[in-house]
């Protein structure tokens, strides 16, 4: 099992080495860390180059984790059927670690919220759902991408410790459960810290809004 653990952390790491606002920004010609928050994620992409590139990185993102979660899926769901949660977070921890931390990049790259996105539809689409509709509304409420990632990411982990107390993964045993919950709760920590300065700009009230349909920020 320990072996299986770690080939999935390295399908992940390999995909989330994929920096999809980073080569975003090679086919403008640019470093796209070096425009706006200097951050590779799509909301800078957004920022610096547009929708098309905001979207592009986007979806990138989202799906490299998806794909990588989905071999793991291929090459192990009939050898540890009761364990696919586990090895799914595992997985995407691998790629939102790469994703952030990026070698050939100086291990400057994005805050993984995208490619955790890809983590809850691959992973439990129950959970993918209820995040998606907390996104949404509370974007549209605050159009604020930083407040309303970090919400959903709490709200994420919230629901996979509510699905676990009700019983969801008890194909799991209890301590494959603690693992998956002690996981996603460094991720979230992860995510919290990777936005630190937005964080500070939230409660100083400077941090900037976002109006999609308009290449500005307010």
């Amino acid at each position: 099992m320990i072996k299986t653990v770690i080939i999935c952390i390295l399908i992940g790491y390999v995909f989330g080495l994929i920096q999809t606002g980073y080569f975003v920004g090679l086919i403008y010609k640019t470093d796209i860390r070096k425009h706006g928050s200097g951050n590779a994620g799509s909301t800078n992409a957004y920022r610096t180059f547009g929708i098309k590139a905001g979207m592009a990185t986007l979806l990138g993102d989202f799906f490299k984790c998806v794909i990588a979660i989905s071999i793991v899926k291929f090459l192990f769901l009939s050898v540890y059927p009761q364990y696919f949660p586990l090895l799914g977070v595992y997985t995407a921890f691998g790629c939102v670690m790469a994703h952030n931390f990026p070698f050939y990049l100086e291990f400057k790259g994005g805050k993984g919220i995208a490619s955790s996105a890809g983590m809850l539809l691959a992973v439990d689409y129950r959970v993918f759902l209820i995040c998606t509709v907390v996104y949404v509304v509370l974007f549209v409420i605050t159009h604020l991408v930083s407040l309303t990632s970090l919400a959903t990411y709490f709200v994420a982990l919230l629901s996979f410790g509510i699905f676990t107390y009700m019983g969801y993964y008890n194909n799991m045993n209890e301590i494959c459960r603690i693992q998956m919950l002690a996981l996603l709760s460094f991720m979230t920590i992860l995510a919290f810290y990777r936005h630190k300065e937005n964080i500070k700009r939230l409660i100083s009230g400077k941090e900037k809004k976002i109006y999609f349909g308009k290449n500005t920020s307010k």
